[in-house]
């Protein structure tokens, strides 16, 4: 079996223990895992599961969800079709294969605009919400993307290739298949082949200048690119050119820069010296030399890490502002960055560089410290065997992409059925799921309901907030309760899927919608679900599930009966009036909910009994370190901190003392200052 159908394997059954654990039908959880995958490349806003299979104009019309609206998202229009197959064997897919399922989208699209179609539909199903939103949007369309998932093997090149026009609006089409997917979910790869041919494709080469020096230098060059060819560079690929964390978090801030607006408008000229440019990365490029000077023909790969909203911004402008646009020239600082250090390097660029807009928590990207410690406590901390299990285990927290497939394949067959026993896949979780827990336990299900990047990019402002100097408030205390947050989360999902009154599509609003509303009524009774009850028990007590039931059904009849004028029902529950309506609802709730909360003063407690435990056994550390170092290393610290005059005479006192080992003896609190002290040097260069 190759390496791409041990994945497929392995990728079947995940999707098919997605749909056993939450009661969906396979293509049902294969879009839901597929759909966080695009929003998470770029690809769309957010996922947004809306089914349709029919006729329209004598031949079949096919959709499985669309990408947001595109009000939202610079006037693109995103449709998405599954073709999802249990085949254990890779299948081949020709060129006709695709052609009948993108003819399925576009026969969709424009039943979507036609009056009479949407007539005939019924005003609550999913095929209607996304019609009415198609023709109620279409005005203010600019492009369609047509977007076909499969774990079937394509092997053309397509993305983001021309499909025509309609309306006089463009139509691209992308394949995302099996080995697409694979690279994108192992390494975070977005695109099988990205490379952006300046020469052939925008008009020309463009200046460029090598910059790096030395040879422990990454190799940089210095470029100047017209601004109405990066507007149509970032027309064909989008959001894709952003660096993923700066994407996520420029969703959070407003479209368009006025100042950058008004430059291009008033002084196009002047835009050169005005901008601070782009900062950006790329695995490799192409130059020719001319009789001017070399110049960039193709890059490979290029992400922007700091200059989104400069890039944004010219493509708005090229719309409107054409003839400014010619003017503008932007500056560009570009750096190849091998793959092997990618994960370092970048983040730190794009958290360097950005300067002229700032990116809000530009500093929380997967080395964040805050991911470090989740990361930490997910390997460490044992799971209560619970009331269903024999065995302890652990919930494998995946900080970057691809850790989980990494640290599974990596092993011999043997060691994975023991990795899997320890980690097993229903416990594993990623960035976009802890956010998710987090803000609706906020009570923020109106924010989750805006889709898994834009939902992160917010809780990730509140934590770059929180965090402080040490993080000390994210112990082992808060990772259980993480814990137990997840188990209700995917408890409710599984409820909700199964429950007599669930009519079908939007389970994802109803299910953050549903637990916010018991966390809000708890609160009103001065009161906290028991989450601490629920990691011992590793399960949801039933009182708790029938709860869930009632708040999921009082969700369901409120985000399917919005306000007069509001008719798409996925729209309607990102909005904040639509979490007030279900928090001012009235959910009778009797003694078995109630059963299960504990007073907030003594789930306080917990948390300050936790915070101490915690600090002392952080001070207990922090000693045993001291005295393992040993006096020589203490000695070499503070004659090397003598020579640069780096310390205070206190901190070099605690230092003399501690070069003394065994025959003087600091004291706890002094072997902390020690331990700050090293910290402070280390910063300077110092190493033994």
């Amino acid at each position: 079996m190759t390496e791409l159908e041990d994945f497929n394997v392995q990728f079947i059954a995940d999707v098919q223990g997605d749909a056993d654990a939450l009661g969906l039908v396979t293509v049902e959880a294969f879009f839901e895992k597929v759909g966080d995958l695009l929003a998470e490349a770029g690809e769309i806003e957010s996922a947004n599961r809306a089914f349709y299979e029919g006729l329209y104009s004598r031949g079949p019309a096919q959709i499985d969800g669309y990408g947001g609206d595109p009000r939202e998202n610079d006037g693109i229009l995103s449709l998405i079709l599954c073709d999802f197959s249990l085949d254990r064997g890779i299948r081949l897919l020709h060129k006709e294969h695709v052609q009948r399922l993108s003819q399925k989208l576009i026969r969709f699209l424009n039943a979507g605009l036609d009056d009479r179609f949407r007539e005939t539909l019924e005003e609550t199903s999913p095929g209607f919400g996304v019609a009415d939103l198609i023709k109620a949007t279409w005005n203010s369309v600019e492009k369609v993307k047509l977007i076909i998932v499969t774990n079937g093997d394509y092997r053309a090149r397509t993305d983001a290739t021309s499909f025509g026009v309609i309306d006089e609006k463009p139509i691209t089409l992308s394949i995302w298949d099996i080995k697409r997917l694979r690279r994108f979910m192992e390494q975070g790869l977005v695109r099988a082949d990205s490379v952006i041919n300046f020469k052939d494709d925008f008009g020309g080469g463009i200046p460029i200048l090598k910059a790096s020096g030395g040879s422990d230098a990454l190799e940089s060059y210095l470029a100047v690119i017209p601004g109405k060819q990066l507007a149509e560079i970032y027309d064909k690929w989008g959001p894709r050119l952003l660096e993923s964390n700066v994407r996520s978090f420029l969703q959070a801030r407003g479209k368009v820069n006025k100042g950058i607006r008004d430059t291009i408008r008033d002084e196009p000229h002047m835009f050169f010296s005005y901008n601070n440019g782009l900062s950006a990365t790329a695995d490799s490029l192409e130059v020719d030399k001319t009789s001017s000077g070399y110049q960039l023909t193709s890059v490979n790969n290029l992400q922007i890490v700091n200059g989104g909203q400069t890039t944004a911004s010219l493509f708005a402008a090229s719309k409107v502002l054409k003839e400014q646009i010619q003017q503008v020239f932007v500056q560009m600082k570009l750096t190849i960055t091998p793959k092997e250090c990618s994960e370092e390097i970048v983040p730190r660029i794009s958290e360097y560089a950005n300067s002229q807009n700032k990116v809000n928590a530009a500093d929380f990207f997967s080395n964040h410290p805050f991911h470090i410690r989740v990361e930490e406590l997910s390997r460490r901390i044992l799971a209560p065997s619970g009331t269903d299990s024999y065995r302890e285990t652990k919930w494998f927290y995946e900080r970057a992409r691809g850790q989980f497939a990494d640290e599974r394949s990596r092993r011999t067959q043997s060691e994975r059925k023991k990795f899997d026993a320890e980690y097993p896949r229903s416990q594993f979780f990623v960035k976009t799921d802890l956010a998710k827990y987090e803000n609706t336990w906020a009570c923020l299900p109106h924010v989750v309901s805006l889709g898994a990047q834009k939902n992160f990019s917010e809780f990730a402002k509140k934590i770059g907030k929180s965090w402080g100097a040490e993080g000390a408030s994210f112990n082992e205390l808060w990772f259980k309760r993480l814990v137990a947050k997840a188990l209700i989360f995917r408890t409710t999902e599984k409820l909700v899927s199964n429950a007599d009154w669930y009519e079908g599509g939007y389970r994802a609003n109803i299910v953050t919608y549903a637990i916010a509303k018991l966390v809000n009524e708890a609160q009103s009774l001065g009161m906290v679900i028991d989450l601490d009850l629920i990691w011992k028990m590793q399960s949801i007590p039933e009182g708790l599930k029938l709860s869930i039931l009632s708040s999921g059904e009082l969700a369901q009849k409120v985000i399917t009966t919005p306000p007069e004028g509001i008719r798409n029902y996925s729209e309607w529950a990102k909005k904040q009036l639509c979490w007030q309506r279900v928090s001012e609802s009235e959910l009778p709730l009797g003694d078995a909910f109630k059963a299960i909360l504990i007073s907030s003063e003594l789930a306080d407690e917990n948390v300050r009994e936790a915070r101490t435990a915690s600090a002392l056994e952080n001070s207990i550390n922090v000693e045993l370190e001291v005295f393992n170092l040993g006096a020589r290393f203490w000695e070499e610290a503070k004659n090397w901190a003598k020579e640069r005059g780096m310390l205070s005479p206190r901190e070099n006192s605690i230092l003399e003392i501690c070069a003394a080992i065994p025959k003087k003896v600091p004291s706890p609190k002094q072997c902390g200052i020690a331990f700050e002290a090293l910290r402070k040097l280390q910063g300077e260069g110092f190493h033994t």
